[in-house]
């Protein structure tokens, strides 16, 4: 299947699409409810559209792809960095699911083939006619119809199951009235997820902006076990330009230790309690706003400057934290001379610890997790800071921010009719068996930044 050709005579017979046509096709898909959460994904379709309308251009590369439509740099790492590959497969797949649904009677089609990123367009061809017409049936003669209908009346069982028409109906209705709330209450649900909590509306429609998109950003924990083995912090801007990869291999470690750490960075590690804690923000998020989950390593600058961001994980694995250190009081950190994660309090208050270090033993395990609700660098929205000693402490502290009772008793304690920007140490603990729980160490509120 090629693409389109550019035939003049056959373009003014009307066989052909012409360039506006199929110009006006790719803006109705961008614009479906298919890629109304997806900004990146729409951006993405887009460029393509309108790098494949141009006659003679040669084919659409994945370097340039990734450079223009997701911030990277003009000679970045495509072996290591596959986000254009990655995003091209959710592409194609939205926009075969338009084509089945709302673009179901789109007499123009296109697709982008695997192995490139060019679009193909074709004309749907309609399903053929099935062959010949069924046979109508015989009307039955009206005198032997009437007769064998009244002959039906009089029969005991008729009549028996007339008496139960009425009764099955009306199980049916209540059945059928039954499914119906269900259903809307499950859509309410969707679409006020708060309803009826009013602390936990106070604070998430503070947050969240119908009209702008939420990312919710998954730590990068292959980082973290590369730091791990390397014994060596990475710093946000190596981290972007991936300038880091390049020192490791020219280090002094070992080939072999060399091959574990690319090796380890080939894959996307994320851990469950990173993505529990993703699962529970997602959940307060109405359905109708526009929402995109992604990993840290392909997350831009441009995004934690555009959007509302909600960042899960400590800065060993989010180096994005790092943009937020100016701001915070209270930092994750990672103590490498004891190999521990700890919370650094950088103006201890009286009655307060400058560290706050976890403690393990075999039957209790204590954590402590930051949450903060910060501006983003821009001014224009917002960033949720989630960042715990370890995942399930990330966890506990997703589970504090979705909890009526712990978010009202937070208001409360700020001595606030609605939520500041504000940051929280939480201090996270279970038993062997439970589920964690976190109670408030200490906060800072920010007022003025609002």
């Amino acid at each position: 299947m090629g693409t389109v050709a550019e035939n003049p005579a056959e373009r003014s017979a009307g066989v052909l699409p012409t360039t506006e046509e199929r110009w006006a096709l790719i803006e109705r898909v961008a614009a479906s409810e298919q890629f109304s959460r997806s900004v990146r994904l729409r951006d993405f379709l887009l460029y393509v559209g309108k790098q494949s309308l141009k006659e003679g251009r040669p084919d659409i590369h994945e370097q340039e792809i990734g450079a223009r439509v997701f911030g990277r740099p003009a000679s970045y790492d495509r072996s290591a960095d596959n986000i254009v590959r990655v995003n091209a497969t959710e592409l194609r797949k939205r926009i075969e699911s338009y084509f089945e649904s709302t673009g179901a009677n789109e007499p123009l089609i296109f697709e982008i083939p695997r192995g490139g990123y060019r679009l193909v367009f074709r004309r749907r061809v309609a399903e053929p006619p099935e062959n010949g017409t069924p046979p109508q049936a015989e009307p039955l003669h009206e005198a032997l119809a009437a007769r064998e209908a009244s002959a039906l009346q009089r029969s005991p069982a008729f009549r028996h199951f007339r008496n139960w028409i009425w009764p099955l109906a009306s199980v049916c209705l209540a059945v059928a009235c039954g499914v119906l709330y269900l259903q809307n209450r499950t859509m309410r649900k969707a679409l006020y997820p708060w309803d009826g909590q009013p602390a936990l509306a106070d604070f998430w429609s503070g947050f969240l902006d119908s009209h702008r998109q939420t990312d919710l950003v998954l730590p990068d924990d292959s980082v973290s076990v590369m730091e791990d083995i390397t014994q060596h912090p990475l710093t946000l801007g190596n981290y972007m330009s991936r300038a880091f990869i390049g020192q490791i291999q020219s280090s002094n470690m070992s080939a072999d230790r060399k091959e574990d750490v690319d090796q380890i960075l080939n894959h996307n590690l994320v851990t469950f309690g990173a993505v529990r804690a993703a699962q529970v923000m997602l959940g307060e998020i109405p359905a109708s706003y526009p929402h995109y989950l992604t990993l840290a390593r392909y997350f831009t600058a441009d995004q934690i400057k555009r959007d509302n961001v909600v960042l899960i994980g400590g800065k060993k694995a989010v180096p994005w934290d790092d943009l937020l250190d100016d701001q915070l009081n209270f930092v994750t950190d990672y103590d490498y001379t004891r190999g521990l994660q700890v919370v650094r309090n950088h103006n201890p208050k009286p009655g307060e610890q400058a560290v706050y270090s976890v403690s393990v033993t075999s039957n209790n395990l204590v954590g402590y997790s930051v949450v903060a609700y910060l501006p983003n660098p821009s001014h224009s929205g917002n960033v949720l800071l989630l960042a715990g000693t370890d995942s399930d402490a990330t966890g506990a502290a997703a589970a504090f921010l979705i909890s009526e009772d712990h978010m009202e008793k937070l208001r409360a304690t700020f001595h606030a009719t609605r939520f500041p920007y504000f940051e929280a140490l939480l201090k996270t603990s279970r038993l062997s068996g439970t589920f964690f729980d976190a109670e408030l160490v200490a906060f800072r509120t920010y007022p003025n930044l609002h």
